[in-house]
C-alpha cells in the first residue's frame, strides 16, 4: 500500500515538475493538476492516471505541432500554450469528480470509471481535432450550417480534424481496455468522445460565439457530455 502511494506521489510530482519546467503549465495549474490527478487515481487507479497522462502528452504535442505556422495564421494558443489552472479544471475536472465518485461508491465503480474515461475521450478528441485539424484540414465548415467557414473560428470543423479526434478517442478507449478489460466499452468510448467533440463545436458556434460561455466552460461541458454518454451506454447496455 505504501509502495503504491509512494509511486503515485512520485509520478504526480514528476509530472508537475516537468510541466512547469517545460512551460506546459503555470505553477498553479501544475498544483491543480496534481490534486485532480490524485482524485483520478483514487477511483481509477493507474489506468486513470494513464489516460490523464495520454491526454496531457497528446494535447501538448498537438499544440506544439507546426507551431510557427499556427502563429503566422493567428491560431496559436494564448500565453504561449502554457495552460492555467482554469484550463486544467475544464479538461480534467469531470474525470476527477468521476474518480472521487468511483471511490466513494465502490458498488458503482465500473460505471464511474467508464464515465471518467469518456470525459478524457472527449477532451482528447476535441484537442486533437482542433490542433491538428487547423494544420491538415482542407475545407472548414460551420458545424451548424455545414457551409464553408473560416479556419480557427469557434464551431468550425474539418473532416480531417474530426478523424484525428476519433483517433484520439480510440486511443483513450484502448488505454481503458488495457486497465479494465476489453469489450464493447471500446465502441462506447469512441462514440462518447466523438459526441463530446461535436457538442463542443456546437457550443462554440452558438454560445461561445455569442460570448455567453467562455472557452473553459465549453471544454468542461465537452468532457461532461463525453462522460455522460459513456455512462448512459453502460446503464442502457
Amino acid at each position: 500500500m505504501l509502495l503504491r502511494l509512494g509511486t503515485v506521489l512520485l509520478l504526480l510530482g514528476a509530472g508537475m515538475l516537468y510541466s512547469v519546467r517545460a512551460g506546459k503549465l503555470t505553477p498553479g495549474a501544475a498544483l491543480t493538476g496534481g490534486l485532480l490527478g490524485g482524485l483520478i487515481y483514487l477511483g481509477g487507479g493507474f489506468g486513470g492516471l494513464s489516460m490523464l497522462a495520454a491526454f496531457f502528452l497528446l494535447g501538448s504535442a498537438a499544440s506544439g505541432w507546426h507551431l510557427a505556422e499556427k502563429r503566422r495564421s493567428g491560431l496559436a494558443e494564448e500565453n504561449k500554450g502554457r495552460r492555467t489552472a482554469g484550463q486544467v479544471v475544464a479538461n480534467a475536472g469531470v474525470a476527477a469528480l468521476a474518480g472521487l465518485a468511483s471511490w466513494w461508491w465502490p458498488a458503482q465503480a465500473t460505471a464511474f470509471q467508464l464515465l471518467l474515461a469518456g470525459s478524457f475521450a472527449a477532451a482528447t478528441a476535441d484537442t486533437l481535432a482542433s490542433e491538428l485539424g487547423n494544420i491538415y484540414g482542407r475545407r472548414y465548415y460551420n458545424i451548424l450550417t455545414l457551409r464553408l467557414d473560416t479556419r480557427g473560428l469557434n464551431g468550425v470543423v474539418s473532416l480531417e480534424g474530426t478523424l484525428c479526434g476519433v483517433a484520439g478517442s480510440a486511443l483513450i478507449a484502448g488505454l481503458y481496455s488495457l486497465s479494465f478489460g476489453w469489450g464493447r466499452e471500446v465502441g462506447w468510448l469512441v462514440l462518447a468522445g466523438t459526441i463530446g467533440n461535436l457538442a463542443d463545436s456546437v457550443l462554440g458556434a452558438t454560445l461561445e460565439r455569442q460570448h455567453r460561455l467562455s472557452n473553459n466552460a465549453v471544454n468542461f461541458l465537452n468532457t461532461l457530455v463525453g462522460g455522460v454518454v459513456a455512462g448512459l451506454c453502460y446503464w442502457v447496455g
